[in-house]
């Protein structure tokens, strides 16, 4: 009888179990990668730093101040710092650790992760992540440049910066004469 019983309650929970409403799949509109391409997407210029609170030429770069001073001269500009690789963490402690992330212009986001081995992120944006840091920068959706090997030189990135703002609406008889 008591095995029955076990047996006809066992039954019941399955029964409610697969009554229940299901756990609904994430949103794909909100996850980082849905998030970032609407950010990068908006008018003017936007950088996006790929980066790590494991990798010292991240941490470098942020300890010797170059992004704090970066974000601080460019305040017209779009900075969104996107952790990946990094088992979800977005970094905010070690940025605000430097003076970055209160700044009106920055954004924080981070790759839900974990990732690791053969589920590393490779693609993001549909544009190869190959190592960290890497730096890319958008205007109004486009992708203007990629820099994907390494620690970022702060004069190269504010040259490229501005060279995405500047008009290039050159005409071939204009300059060609």
């Amino acid at each position: 009888m008591i095995r029955a019983s076990l047996f006809f309650a066992g039954l019941t929970l399955a029964a409610v179990l697969q009554a229940a409403d299901p756990v609904p799949a994430p949103d794909p509109a909100t996850s980082p990668e849905a998030r970032m391409a609407e950010l990068v997407k908006q008018p003017g210029v936007t950088v996006v730093h790929l980066w790590a609170t494991w990798c010292p030429n991240c941490y470098l770069e942020l300890k010797e101040g170059g992004w704090k001073k970066f974000v601080e001269a460019n305040p017209g500009t779009q900075i969104v710092f996107m952790s990946v690789w990094d088992d979800g963490k977005d970094g905010r402690a070690l940025l605000e650790k430097f003076g970055v992330g209160a700044q009106k212009n920055v954004r924080i986001l981070a790759d839900t992760g974990p990732r690791r081995g053969d589920n590393k992120l490779k693609r993001f944006l549909d544009i190869p992540v190959t190592w960290l840091p890497s730096t890319w920068i958008f205007k109004g959706g486009k992708l203007y440049y990629a820099l994907n090997y390494g620690e970022i030189h702060f004069p190269i990135l504010q040259q490229l910066v501005d060279d995405s703002t500047s008009n290039w609406d050159r005409k071939a008889a204009d300059v060609m004469n």
